[in-house]
């Protein structure tokens, strides 16, 4: 039977599937830009988790209080005297360490040609998660027991001690002003796992 339109009779059509066009255009490329991304935002806890312990065991500070007339006796402030300071000094330690192991698994995986695999994802990002919740409580923590050093309490009568500890002070405010530095990072890396798992299911 001759065929309408000049149409062969077994002519097939080809059609090319959104999914393969996808992994033939951004497959590797894709997961070797996630994988750089994820090696800075590694290298940046690492960093920022460092410079945070540097600073907050450098704080100690030695004043002379007056206890009577004509009489003072050396005080000094430093960070152990506090279970917050000490808890955030902690994770901050932990934070280090971890970036800098995931940092380096990161740089081998870079550099092997198959990329990472689903499995070790999973991982980090469990890992991730973990450790962003215990950096969210330490430097929650450490930073109300800054503000009470900065303002003080009246309905408590906690008095103020950065009026006196003005360097200890400083190095408290830094430390937790640095601390939310990786958090943000540690925020971003469970993001970009998320989004790209999610899109390796997808295919």
């Amino acid at each position: 039977m001759a065929s309408v339109g000049g149409t062969p009779p077994h002519s097939t059509i080809s059609v090319k599937s959104p999914a393969s066009e996808y992994k033939g255009s951004n497959g590797s490329d894709g997961v070797k830009n996630h994988l750089v991304v994820d090696v800075m935002l590694r290298v940046m806890v690492f960093a920022t988790s460092l410079i945070g312990v540097i600073v907050m065991v450098t704080s100690k500070q030695t004043k002379m209080i007056p206890v009577a007339p004509g009489m003072a006796i050396p005080l000094a402030a430093n960070f152990n005297q506090s279970p917050a300071f000490i808890y955030l000094v902690i994770a901050l330690s932990v934070a280090c360490l971890y970036g800098m192991i995931s940092g380096v698994l990161s740089v081998l995986i870079l550099l092997k040609p198959k990329g990472s695999s689903s499995e070790l994802m999973i991982h980090f990002l469990i890992l991730d998660a973990v450790l962003l919740g215990m950096m969210g409580s330490a430097t929650g923590a450490g930073g109300a027991v800054a503000y009470i050093g900065f303002k003080g309490n009246i309905h408590t009568r906690w008095n103020e001690v950065c009026n006196m500890y003005d360097s200890f002070c400083v190095h408290i405010a830094a430390t937790v002003t640095l601390s939310v530095l990786p958090s943000l990072a540690l925020l971003l890396l469970i993001w970009l796992s998320v989004l790209v798992l999610s899109k390796k299911i997808n295919r």
